[in-house]
């Protein structure tokens, strides 16, 4: 048997980390993880150091960090500190893989530190595709480097695509659930609270991505990625509505065939092909019984009834820095929404404004300008913040 693959597991604490070292302690013969990374849950993350003893691991959050230093003083592990350790843990060139399971626009900067190294990348981090797709794929070329999609949908587009032309390529459909508000009434959409949008109906997720499932922002978001990771232009990508979250994706070809990639809801098989490409290794979750499932319906999205969904196909439609800004002023007001600062509704109306700004189509796409997004960002919540408040 060759030599066990050596990875990174960047967010090792969120689900799609957890879930990343499930599968890693079931295969200690195939997967050495060697470095981990975590921003404050440090109880789970000495657990973690203390089960499979990386070299080295880096917290980002101060508190935390000085928590897991004390608790790991008599380990020979490394312990980094902050968003310098987690990039320095990104770069390092020990290892086969890197699986960046950082959320949200955090997980950027390691995707490029990853990449300037030629590291393949385990992808779970949308962010880094929504805000920079042009960049991280250009930079995946010049390293000779492979970006692995994590994504449930995008994994099943990639399995879809395996041996096909893609020039032969009708269109890719992206499968989504529609979220615990569905059916929801429109008119009491405002009146939304935090725990109602973090019950979703068929994943077990973090709180962001549940909330933009709730939002169907992450469909949006999915569009985009899918544009950079399979080089697809937008009018070839659509939206389907399948609540049953069994069809992950499919794709059609010009002669009418559709190829599909089907599975429970489980964040552990896309992780396990992600690991374990070009091979499949067995596992023994959960399987599908075809004689138990009732039906598999379908249905189009209702763009009037979820905005951001509309919003993130505009930005696309626009490129430039429009992505980045979508995807920035939406993380800050899901957070703001799960603090009560603003309504559920407000989400898409500060994203709205945020598009509306004449002048981000001169913006270059850059760390510095996504920097300055975020004051932008800032500005617009906080009138948003003011005026549910009063």
């Amino acid at each position: 048997m060759s030599n066990p693959k050596s990875i990174s597991v960047l967010g090792s604490t969120g689900s799609i980390g957890v879930n990343t070292l499930q599968i890693a302690a079931k295969n200690t013969d195939r997967i050495k993880i060697k470095y981990l990374t975590a921003n404050k849950n440090s109880d789970l993350i000495i657990s973690q150091t203390q089960q499979f003893l990386p070299n080295a691991i880096a917290i980002t959050d101060p508190q935390a960090f000085e928590h897991a230093k004390n608790a790991l003083k008599n380990s020979s592990v490394e312990i980094l500190f902050g968003k310098e350790g987690l990039n320095e843990i990104a770069s390092r060139d020990d290892v086969d893989l890197v699986v960046n399971a950082v959320v949200g626009k955090s997980g950027l900067e390691p995707t490029i530190c990853a990449l300037e190294m030629g590291k393949d990348i385990a992808l779970a981090n949308k962010e880094s595709l929504v805000m920079a797709g042009e960049w991280v794929m250009k930079l995946t070329k010049e390293r000779n480097a492979t970006v692995f999609p994590i994504d449930s949908e995008h994994s099943a587009i990639w399995q879809c695509l395996s041996g096909e032309n893609q020039k032969q390529v009708n269109k890719i459909i992206l499968t989504g659930s529609g979220g615990p508000f569905r059916q929801y009434p429109l008119d009491q959409f405002s009146s939304i609270a935090p725990e109602q949008a973090l019950k979703h109906p068929n994943w077990s997720m973090g709180a962001k991505i549940t909330v933009d499932s709730a939002t169907m922002m992450n469909k949006g978001l999915e569009i985009i990625e899918a544009r950079w990771l399979f080089d697809f232009p937008p009018e070839q990508i659509e939206i389907l509505i399948h609540p049953q979250s069994i069809i992950h994706s499919m794709v059609e070809f010009v002669d009418g065939s559709i190829k599909a990639q089907l599975g429970l809801p489980d964040m552990k098989i896309p992780i396990q092909y992600a690991l374990s490409y070009p091979d499949r290794w067995h596992a023994d979750w959960e399987k599908i019984d075809f004689t138990k499932l009732a039906s598999l319906t379908f249905e189009s999205p209702d763009l009037n009834r979820f905005p951001c969904l509309s919003l993130a196909m505009d930005a696309l439609e626009r490129g430039g820095i429009y992505p980045a800004a979508l995807n920035i002023m939406n993380e800050f007001a899901v957070y703001a929404f799960l603090d009560r600062k603003i309504l559920f509704t407000d989400i898409a109306i500060c994203v709205e404004q945020i598009l509306s700004l004449g002048d981000l189509a001169n913006w270059e796409i850059n760390l510095q300008s996504f920097q300055e997004l975020e004051t932008v960002a800032k500005d617009i919540l906080n009138n948003i913040e003011k005026q549910c408040c009063k």
